[in-house]
């Protein structure tokens, strides 16, 4: 009983082994990819910008004011609640003010003006 495993094993490899004597794989052709060409002469894709860095800002009127500033230089996520839905706020160049939707933030680092919808500008702090 020992020895018949070991020769039925031997046995079984030996004839699996001379199923397959072509050397090259075998390639199963599918249907043309019918987008081949518009995928590559498409533009190359631009990830959208990180979060730099995030404050918290404490407004002269005592409002807070949460500010996302991300890696482009160029756009902010402004939230006036810490849990609510952030408003995209864009500059024309680096060092221009943050504008949209009536918002605005100048600045960047620990002191901007914050101007929202129907108030005057507000100095704010982190």
């Amino acid at each position: 009983m020992k020895y018949h495993l070991p020769l039925i094993t031997a046995a079984a490899v030996s004839l699996l082994s001379a199923c397959n004597q072509n050397d090259e794989p075998e390639v199963v052709g599918g249907p043309a990819d019918p987008m081949a060409q518009q995928l590559a002469n498409a533009a190359p894709v631009e990830l959208p910008p990180s979060v730099k860095v995030s404050h918290q800002y404490r407004c002269k009127d005592n409002s807070l004011l949460f500010v996302d500033f991300l890696s482009d230089d160029k756009t902010v996520n402004l939230r006036t609640e810490k849990d609510g839905s952030p408003t995209k706020l864009v500059a024309s160049e680096p060092g221009k003010p943050f504008t949209a939707e009536g918002y605005s933030v100048e600045g960047t680092g620990k002191q901007i003006t914050a101007t929202l919808p129907g108030k005057s500008a507000l100095s704010c702090k982190a």
